[in-house]
């Protein structure tokens, strides 16, 4: 089998579908559309160097690299490589081919500092140690089947507290960039984040084909946001958690746990049946409210780090 790795490209209709058809089958925890690909690979800034790899046998994508570097970080030279490849195909070379041209990229870039999700099972975790890489922290899956057990009943909010829709924003969504940023620089992780370009934020996130901003539920306080959850939909009945926190003077009020029960609520009216979302292993606050909203954890990821030596 003859494997060529090519760079994913805008107007490949083919290798777009065939990396969402990959993602799915290797990672089906995550949302993937050809639009979403399209909308990365045209509106993530330049400093990323984004550069997602198809690995292409016989005319057909069998894998697929997310080759990037934190460009929101406060530390230079990180890089990202997510390399997922067919059940079907591993084991024949796939997936070497892929992290060797993402690391030729990444470092021609400045990377100094490599670091790769890798699912917890053997085979996954024997291929990055195989490559350099060194396991670092881990994050849980989580699953719930919206048909088929009731939600949690619906809370009124406490006094002073209004829940909101993220489209109630359309008009100014600068507010929820403020959240956004606050509570990502407080996300447990190895590469501290920081949100402050709102256009690139605008362009990036908040035009996001997944974002679903009528799923998506704010807890407003005093005219402010003060939590939300943040909904991605694909259009075949899946909900996606892309994001769940509270600005900091407002936590421990239960705001987190109230927005995304609503959001949930919401969601299995609008015809969603099935809902993920994911969390790093060490946040007890939102294990638990997963847990209180009937969720069942489905699989475990490992981040794996690698680190670049000076002139690769």
């Amino acid at each position: 089998m003859t494997v060529i790795v090519r760079a994913l490209r805008p107007d490949a209709r083919a290798d777009l579908e065939g990396f969402a058809r990959v993602r799915h089958a290797a990672m089906p925890y995550l949302l993937t559309t050809p639009a979403s690909l399209v909308h990365d690979l045209t509106r993530l800034p330049p400093d990323a160097h984004y550069r997602p790899l198809v690995a292409v046998a016989d005319g057909e994508v069998v894998g697929t690299a997310q080759v990037h570097l934190a460009h929101d970080s406060s530390e230079p030279g990180q890089g990202n490589v997510n390399v997922y490849v067919h059940p079907e195909h591993t084991r024949r070379g796939v997936g070497a081919l892929l992290v060797r041209t993402a690391e030729e990229h990444l470092a021609a870039h400045g990377a100094r500092r490599l670091h790769s999700w890798v699912l917890d099972e053997p085979g996954n975790r024997a291929f990055a140690e195989r490559h350099g890489y060194r396991a670092s922290r881990s994050a849980h899956f989580f699953r719930r089947d919206l048909a088929a057990r009731p939600l949690p009943p619906l809370q009124d909010p406490p006094p002073g507290v209004e829940l909101r829709r993220a489209s109630d924003f359309a008009a100014d969504p600068r507010p929820l960039f403020a959240l956004d940023a606050e509570t990502s620089a407080d996300e447990p992780g190895d590469v501290p984040v920081e949100l402050t370009d709102y256009e690139t934020w605008l362009a990036q996130t908040w035009r996001h084909p997944l974002l679903d901003a009528e799923l998506t539920t704010v807890a407003v306080v005093d005219g402010r946001p003060a939590a939300f959850t943040v909904a991605r939909t694909d259009g075949r009945g899946r909900y996606l958690t892309a994001m769940t926190g509270t600005a900091r003077a407002y936590r421990g009020l239960g705001l987190a746990k109230l927005a995304k029960n609503d959001s949930l609520h919401r969601a299995r009216a609008a015809g969603c049946t099935e809902a993920l979302t994911g969390n790093d292993t060490d946040n007890g606050p939102m294990l638990a409210i997963n847990e209180w909203l009937g969720y069942e954890r489905c699989a475990t990821e490992v981040r794996h780090v690698r680190e670049l030596g000076p002139g690769r």
